[in-house]
């Protein structure tokens, strides 16, 4: 975060961590610790769909809080309320767009991997395609991303925080972290984890809404907040577009579609690829969504989440641009709200990628493994990527943190657009088949990774020096090549389908939109926990209600930004 002119220069670590802010961090503590127990002993632990669905038995609220949660890592707090410090209001496009994707989740692609009884996201390209070389590829990948990109940066930016809030030890800090959230996720398995983000969520939003309100009040509310923001020169200076001078669009959600720092062609299109991948096809994700009671509950769960995901900007955002101002205190609450961001995203990573690891992996490894092994599989994964991330800390120490952040946005953005457009052609287009989808990701891929390399070969120049790098880059933002990345692997699937033979009508009965069973059938994945129930027609005309009224609330938002 950048600091203002005021009282920041002053600060220091020690000086003002009081008694009243230790109790807040040991009670946040105790607090955690308590609801993981309770929930570890709600759910039935020793069944494959009791450990890694929740035994199918989540209600809407939980799982809403637990999607927002889980996307609210540190490294997004600490990120959207830096870049709203350095760019203005513009990042919170990153967080609105959640709702159309978080629509599309619960209305189109939940009733599809439902109706055919999968617990992974690679196990449903698997039944829909046939083989296993696209599972085993998306499997590795994924696993990659979640300990490359998802566990460091958030891992780095936490304990980072706690580092310069407390003055503990930067290891110290994460160590503890680490022990106390692969406890009750080993533990627990996915109820834990919901049912602990749930209560993150609580605390994230009350700590994050107490701290706005205190910075609004500081700063005379949000009318002098435009004022103040576009006088207020850094006294730390971090490189951006404008030479560490406050943009002039700062307080404009939609920029113009070529200067702009994020574009609004990107942050429309470019950005709805990127959200649709996060949102529907990623395991931490659904993983939750498939752990509810029935569709409705599932689509509550999405509407509630798409609400949260409105918050940011007031609560993140805006406070991020004050502390160019100012620095708040109420630091113990400060750190609770950092570290519930942080536990909720590292639990949420730990639980999905051991559940990858064991179904998709392990059982094609041993496909004669029982539900004790497995169960026994999943628990050890969790302990090794905990241990992973331990030794992974002093890594992240050595290299420049802030680059690394930026590393780790692009890398999503040059490896998820491929993904994407399989999955969308999976679930809508009966013709795509295996040869297709393979090769189209390969292609993807090979695309995504010369692009990423051009950006570590050629990094951004610094304020003032002219920008030499090929006019890949220059010219075309990241959120654009996104698009564009899409595109080419949805034509390569298209094209490589077209050549090929298509798909026997057999296996599709349940896995596209146009062939689900007016009666999906009861999914399970260990032949004794049925899937969730049909929806009562008056819940889903509530939910259908409430999701038309979510999305009037955001387009009237984005229309009194723009």
């Amino acid at each position: 975060m950048m600091e203002g002119n005021s009282t920041a220069g002053s600060f220091t670590p020690s000086q003002q961590f009081s008694v009243a802010d230790l109790v807040v961090v040991v009670l946040y503590f105790s607090l955690n610790v308590a609801v993981g127990i309770w929930s570890s002993c709600r759910v039935n632990r020793n069944t494959v769909s009791g450990y890694f669905l929740a035994g199918r038995d989540m209600a809407w609220w939980p799982i809403g809080a637990s999607l927002f949660a889980s996307s609210e890592g540190s490294g997004l707090f600490i990120g959207l309320a830096g870049t709203g410090a350095a760019g203005g209001i513009a990042v919170t496009g990153f967080e609105w767009n959640a709702t159309y994707a978080l629509l599309a989740l619960a209305w189109v692609f939940v009733p599809v991997y439902i109706s055919s009884g999968i617990v992974t996201m690679p196990e449903y390209l698997q039944r829909r395609f046939g083989g296993e070389r696209i599972q085993m590829y998306l499997s590795g990948l994924s696993l990659l991303l979640s300990i490359f990109t998802k566990i460091s940066t958030d891992l780095y930016s936490g304990a980072l925080f706690v580092q310069v809030c407390l003055g503990w030890d930067l290891y110290l800090a994460t160590v503890l972290m680490l022990v106390v959230t692969g406890l009750y996720t080993i533990a627990g398995g996915l109820a834990a984890v919901i049912y602990t983000d749930a209560l993150q969520t609580l605390i994230m939003v009350l700590g994050a809404i107490v701290l706005a309100v205190k910075a609004f009040n500081e700063i005379g509310g949000y009318p002098n907040l435009e004022e103040a923001y576009l006088k207020a020169v850094p006294s730390k200076i971090v490189p951006n577009t404008t030479c560490h001078m406050p943009r002039a669009d700062a307080m404009h959600l939609f920029r113009d579609p070529v200067s702009g720092d994020l574009p609004w062609t990107g942050m429309t299109f470019g950005l709805s690829i990127m959200a649709t991948w996060y949102w529907c096809t990623d395991q931490v994700i659904v993983q939750r969504s498939l752990s509810a009671k029935s569709l409705c509950h599932a689509k509550a769960g999405s509407i509630l989440a798409s609400y949260l995901k409105m918050l940011p900007l007031f609560v993140i955002i805006m406070p991020g641009m004050i502390s160019r101002v100012l620095y708040p205190g109420l630091r113990g609450l400060m750190i609770a709200v950092m570290m519930a961001a942080l536990m909720s995203s590292l639990t949420s990573i730990f639980n999905s990628s051991s559940t990858l690891f064991t179904m998709d992996i392990w059982r094609k490894l041993r496909p004669g493994a029982g539900e004790r092994e497995l169960l026994l599989v999943g628990r050890v994964v969790t302990v090794v990527l905990v241990a992973l991330s331990v030794v992974w800390i002093p890594i992240l120490q050595s290299s420049s943190g802030g680059q690394l952040y930026v590393y780790i946005q692009a890398v999503t953005s040059y490896l998820a657009p491929p993904v994407t457009a399989v999955f969308v052609l999976a679930v809508f287009w009966p013709r795509a088949n295996e040869q297709g989808a393979f090769w189209g990701l390969m292609a993807g891929l090979a695309l995504g990774l010369a692009r990423m390399g051009l950006e570590l070969a050629y990094p951004p120049p610094r304020c003032g020096v002219p920008d030499q790098r090929p006019w890949l880059l220059t010219d075309i933002h990241y959120l654009h090549f996104a698009v564009l990345l899409g595109t080419a692997t949805g034509a390569m699937v298209v094209g490589g389908s077209l050549l090929t033979p298509p798909p026997p009508p057999a296996r599709l009965k349940d896995l596209t939109w146009w062939t689900l069973s007016q009666e999906p059938p009861q999914p399970s994945m260990d032949g004794t926990s049925e899937g969730p129930p049909d929806e009562p027609p008056f819940w889903a005309h509530i939910c259908g209600i409430n999701a038309v009224v979510l999305m009037c609330v955001n387009i009237f938002c984005y229309a009194y930004f723009a």
